[in-house]
């Protein structure tokens, strides 16, 4: 059964399909056979996890194995939280919380807002000429959007976890070509396809680490002997992890070339050979730098309802220093539902027809 929060949003984002072509990208992911809980699979129930050893210390958790006795990871998981990517200045260097700070920061990622804001309120990153964040056609409000309702389980106040919780500064190279970009965005803006973010474009969603989205923060997890597979519901992303040793392919690919091999209960996954055509972090736009970048990702079960999602970010032509992370991913109620965003939608050629139609008019009042 639909949580009502997630059945609203279903209904309201595919009603709303006129206005969401023109701004966003809405998606597609496979079917799942049936909605599994996580981890109800193989074996014996786990140990729980608050059990005690002789000595009264916590018990380290031990994870329902699949048949083959290594740790399930296997259903469906949701890393949807109230935890910001990067630490708010008001911490300063306070890497967790108190626990008495938490209902509140909690209660404060709820969104209410039903309506949409008023039009007219520039965006804080302009990309294109008369572009408005707030309130345009397109825009969206609480109806649209996911509540991280809980932080992290860790209690710490950012998803990134070194650097005090900040991330680094891009290199002055990446910089530099990230303004290019953007230039070349504000006076061509919708000359061909190539001109819109892959998000526009239905290619790619999140990406490789697993980050927190605005919407449909939702994974499926498939378990075999030789693979790993991960299906992100936003833009129908699908990872296909081997683990059975095999090297890297020599392939670029929009999310990398994954291989993952297991230490003791941790899966790790380690992912190179970006192909470079994604867009620049804030904008989504232009080409990164980031076919050097290698990502490590480390999934561990701390508990029954827990799986810790760690990951580190090496690329040196994009940022300074290489930064890690943590997430907490938690078992959701929900399958991954269909994103109906694919490369034929209407999408493409009603933003490109549109921006056609605006050159014509131009044209004309600019001959009269």
């Amino acid at each position: 059964m639909i949580s009502s929060n997630r059945s609203r949003f279903l209904v309201a984002r595919f009603a709303a399909v006129p206005l969401l072509i023109v701004a966003a990208a809405v998606f597609m992911a496979p079917v799942p056979v049936a909605a599994q809980a996580p981890a109800a699979a193989a074996s014996a129930p786990a140990k729980n996890a608050t059990a005690k050893t002789a000595s009264g210390a916590p018990a380290k958790y031990v994870p329902r194995r699949l048949a083959d006795g290594r740790p399930d990871f296997s259903g469906f998981w949701t890393n949807l939280t109230a935890t910001p990517m990067q630490r708010p200045e008001r911490f300063k260097d306070r890497e967790f919380l108190r626990p008495d700070e938490v209902p509140a920061i909690e209660k404060a990622s709820i969104r209410v807002d039903e309506k949409r804001p008023p039009k007219g309120t520039p965006c804080a990153f302009k990309v294109r000429p008369g572009q408005y964040c707030d309130g345009d056609v397109g825009d969206y409000n609480a109806v649209f959007l996911e509540d991280g309702r809980k932080v992290v389980s860790t209690l710490r106040t950012s998803i990134i976890t070194d650097g005090n919780g900040r991330m680094p500064p891009m290199t002055p190279e990446a910089l530099a070509k990230s303004a290019v970009a953007s230039a070349h965005q504000l006076q061509h803006p919708f000359d061909g396809p190539e001109d819109l973010s892959t998000a526009d474009r239905c290619i790619s969603g999140t990406g490789v680490p697993l980050l927190p989205y605005a919407y449909n923060n939702t994974y499926h997890i498939v378990q075999t002997k030789d693979h790993v597979a991960i299906v992100a519901e936003v833009m129908h992303d699908q990872r296909i992890i081997p683990i059975d040793g095999r090297p890297h392919g020599n392939a670029p690919q929009w999310l990398g070339d994954s291989v993952g091999h297991y230490e003791g209960d941790t899966l790790v996954v380690e992912t190179t050979n970006f192909n470079g055509k994604r867009g620049w972090p804030n904008s989504g736009i232009g080409k990164r730098t980031d076919q050097d970048m290698k990502v490590t990702e480390r999934f561990t079960r701390t508990a029954a309802d827990i799986l810790l999602y760690q990951f580190t970010v090496d690329a040196p032509s994009l940022y300074t220093r290489p930064y890690s992370g943590e997430i907490t991913m938690w078992p959701s109620k929900d399958p991954v539902y269909e994103y109906g965003c694919h490369e034929g939608n209407y999408s493409m050629p009603l933003i490109l027809s549109g921006a056609r139609a605006q050159e014509k008019e131009a044209a004309a009042k600019g001959g009269k």
